[in-house]
């Protein structure tokens, strides 16, 4: 997995796959995450595509600089990536944090993309929401990386998938303990500022939104009112997903992407 130094001055961990002049897609991870939550679906992805995933700024195998991080920074680093690459327009597909992102390109710079998917995201942070981001940054001041592998595992899956795929839920509690701490608290105080609503009904790029049907992260409704107010979206909803719903529910997930993608 290669460190790929960008111009912008930030070193990330980019992997790709696929045939060569192939079209373009983005995956973007999500919060306590890095590139592989996406294993699930390449062998699907690379029918079609050139796949690109990249570890989040304080995440995975990227560098972890100075926070606070903010969503203006996620999507400069996103665009610095297609940069680099030359990558002029690209498909994406984000969960989460990547989703939010996505949202974030989609309305500043819809020329640079052709579908969207985002998952499993919400669009704006509520008074509630700003303080479990305060809650969760001092969680871990206190208690480091650890203090919230269980409650992001009891987010991320069911409890009828942990009891049923242990080995699944420990690669996924490992996936969080590896990621940096100072990444992590820099990456909340983005989502803690998250503000796209507002801006939803000029997006222009096709949008799919995806839904785990038990997400408590970003909940049905919530995404359901973002699809009807971004023009032309469609909604689908994964069943019996929490808030990791590619990985919770890969099948349906990717019968999803198969769908809207036209895998």
């Amino acid at each position: 997995m290669p460190r790929t130094d960008l111009p912008n001055g930030v070193t990330l961990n980019i992997q790709v796959d696929g045939p060569e002049g192939a079209p373009w897609v983005l995956l973007s991870n999500s919060l306590g995450a890095d590139l592989t939550m996406w294993d699930g679906q390449i062998d699907l992805l690379t029918r079609k595509y050139r796949v690109l995933r990249y570890d989040q700024r304080g995440h995975g195998l990227s560098d972890a600089p100075d926070g606070p991080y903010s969503f203006a920074l996620l999507v400069a680093d996103a665009l610095a990536i297609m940069d680099h690459y030359e990558v002029e327009k690209a498909d994406w597909i984000g969960l989460s944090m990547g989703g939010m992102t996505g949202m974030g390109l989609a309305i500043h710079h819809p020329e640079r993309f052709g579908h969207m998917v985002v998952a499993d995201a919400r669009s704006v942070a509520t008074d509630a929401y700003k303080k479990m981001w305060d809650q969760r940054i001092e969680a871990v001041e206190a208690g480091g990386i650890e203090a919230v592998i269980e409650g992001s595992l009891g987010l991320w899956l069911t409890e009828e998938f942990r009891a049923a795929n242990p080995d699944v839920t420990a690669a996924c509690a490992e996936m969080i303990k590896d990621t940096s701490a100072k990444g992590y608290i820099a990456s909340c105080y983005a989502l803690r500022e998250l503000d796209y609503f507002k801006d939803l009904n000029g997006i222009t790029v096709p949008m799919l939104y995806l839904c785990g049907s038990k997400d408590k992260g970003a909940p049905p409704e919530e995404m359901q009112e973002m699809a009807k107010v971004t023009p032309g979206a469609r909604y689908v909803e994964v069943p019996d997903a929490g808030h990791v719903s590619n990985i919770n529910q890969p099948k349906a997930f990717n019968s999803a992407l198969a769908a809207f993608l036209e895998l």
